[in-house]
This record gives structure tokens, sequence and C-alpha cells, in this order.
């Protein structure tokens, strides 16, 4: 979803969005439909993780960064509401899916999701489109270029990136598990998840307001303490209760939910317009490599807690706590100590 961006975001800055979406769309809505049809290991594989890991990197680096090329001064109000697309499918298909597997079987509940993915997925081919002209597929245009890294507010703010990232889905994952470990009721621990995406939802469009107002660094650095605090003060000692465990997935989904509406937009603040697709690709490039790895390291430490929860919690706590230091250093680079600048 992520690495393919590299090659993505290059292509996006020279030649718009049309016909990436519209290839992104064929693979991801054709990978879904199939995905009830796989039977064996390498067929989830094939079908699911390369058909579909392809599509979605195809569709997701110009859905996050085309509103960027239409708006500077309101970018985080933009990118804000157009992320909110995704906390409405994170509430509405693991409830659809839910209801359906028991009614139609895995597989018609899928392909029930696939004809809504490609509704949805329809209307954003017709509606996205670039402000910029386009440009030659000149070597300069097209291809990676690893070498922005070497810009210090970039590199800190694309760490900063990696870690929150490296620790966001962890608690996507193991909530649902953590509650029925701790004898919650299973309809309860399986609408966490949906819980946390509504927290999600206001989470991707509030703080992109405030983001324009308050500085974009710095509404981010607000929300990666949120997402620190919920999880150490609320998840780590939650065990049984029922009350906390919602309060985490409502605040924790709110606070996360600036992972993906404020985080292309940090990076529009250290690059130009026209080179917006690039950065934004290339920061997710490396962060791919925290989002493959968080998740199993998070199960290798519950294996070896015996399956106790608290160390992979602690885990998750740890890359927030990384993830604030790295953008703290960026804002510093960029504008100084004083924390009341706006950036």
């Amino acid at each position: 979803m992520f690495f393919g961006g590299l090659q993505v975001g290059p292509v996006f800055d020279a030649k718009g969005p049309k016909w990436l979406v519209l290839a992104g769309t064929i693979l991801t809505v054709l990978s879904v439909a199939l995905l009830g049809s796989c039977e064996e290991y390498w067929h989830f594989m094939l079908v699911y993780s390369i058909i579909g890991g392809i599509g979605i990197t195809l569709v997701f680096t110009p859905a996050i960064a085309s509103p960027g090329h239409f708006f500077y001064r309101l970018r985080g109000r933009a990118t804000g509401l157009a992320a909110t697309g995704g906390s409405i499918g994170g509430i509405v298909f693991p409830l659809m899916l839910d209801s359906l597997y028991a009614k139609v079987g895995f597989a018609w509940a899928t392909r029930a999701v696939a004809l809504v993915s490609l509704v949805t997925m329809s209307a954003g081919c017709l509606l996205m489109k670039s402000r910029l002209p386009k440009k030659r597929a000149t070597k300069e245009n097209i291809l990676p270029d690893l070498r922005i890294l070497m810009e210090p507010v970039f590199a800190f703010t694309t760490a900063g990136i990696f870690f929150i990232e490296w620790g966001l889905f962890i608690p996507i994952t193991f909530m649902t598990s953590y509650a029925l470990h701790h004898n919650m009721p299973r309809g309860l621990s399986y609408q966490l998840l949906a819980l946390l995406n509504t927290g999600s939802f206001f989470g991707r469009w509030i703080p992109g307001f405030t983001a324009d107002y308050m500085g974009r660094f710095n509404t981010m650095i607000a929300t990666v303490v949120l997402c620190l605090l919920s999880t150490a003060c609320l998840w780590l000692p939650a065990g049984d209760s029922i009350a906390m465990m919602v309060a985490y997935a409502l605040i924790f989904g709110f606070a996360s939910g600036s992972n993906i509406s404020l985080t292309p937009v940090c990076v529009g603040q250290v690059c130009k317009t026209e080179n917006y697709g690039r950065y934004y690709a290339t920061a997710y490039t490396v962060v791919s490599f925290g989002t493959l790895t968080g998740t199993p390291i998070a199960g290798s430490i519950l294996t070896r807690n015996g399956g106790d929860y608290w160390g992979l919690i602690t885990f998750t706590s740890c890359c927030y706590f990384a993830g604030l230091i790295c953008f703290i250093i960026a804002k510093v680079l960029r504008v100084g100590w004083n924390p009341l600048i706006i950036d």
C-alpha cells in the first residue's frame, strides 16, 4: 500500500491522478471481488496482497495528495475532510461484514463490499483532478529521488510519521482480542473497532481545521501527545473495564485520526506544491517498513509475555513517544524553540 508510492508520487506530480486512480480502482475492486473465491494460501497472497496491494498503492497517494495541489492556506481543512472517507469505510465495512457473514457467507459478503467499493471509487475517478499542468516524462520528473531524505526537516518529519505509524496499527489489530481476553461481551469486543473509527472520523476532520490556525506541526504534536497519554493511561490499566476500553477506543480513534489527515499536511510544509506527491510518497515508502513490522513485533511481544498485553501496549506507547520527539525536532529545525510560533 505504501511502498509503491515511491514511484506513484512523482508520476502523480507529473501526470495527475486520472489514470493512476482508474487503474487502482479496477485492481482494488477485482481483488475484493475475487477474495471470496480464494481457497489456498497462495490465492490470498496473489489476490489480496499483490493485486489488492498494487491497486491501493495507485489510489492512496493521489487521493491524499490531490487536495494539497488545490489548497495551501486551508490545506489541513481540505485534507482532513477528504480523509474522513476512510473512517466512514472503517465504520461501515466491519458492521456490514459482521451482519452479512451469517446471512450469505464469506464469499458473497466480500462481493458486496466489492460492489460498494466500485460505486464509491468510481465517484473518486470522476471527481479527482489535478490543478497543475502536466510535465514531460523525463527522468527528473518521473523517477524517485531519495536525496530529498537528506533534508533535515523532511528527514525528521518522515521519522516522526514512521514511529507513529509503527504504533498505530497495534491497537487497531489487538483491541478486539484484548477485550475478548478480558471476557468482555463478544458483540462489544468487535464493535470497539467501529467506535475507534467513529472517533477517527472526527479526529481526521477537526484537527485539520485546527491545524490551519494553530499550525500544522503544533496540532500534530498535540494529537501525538493525546495518543501517547490515552494508550498509557487508559489501555494499559483497562483490564476488564468496559468503560475504559470504550473511552480508549473513542479517544485514541480521535487522536490517531490525525495520523492520516495531518501527516501529508506536515509534509507539505517542507516542500513546494509541485513536489508534494513526490515528498509525501517518499515519506510513506519509508513508513511502509513500520506498518509492515509493527503488528508482527507486537504479536511476538504478546507471545513472549504468555498472552499478557502489557508489553505490546508499552511498545505502542514507546512508538508514540519516539514520534513525538521527532516532530518536536522537525518543528524546532524549521522555526526555532518558541512553542507559540504557528507552524
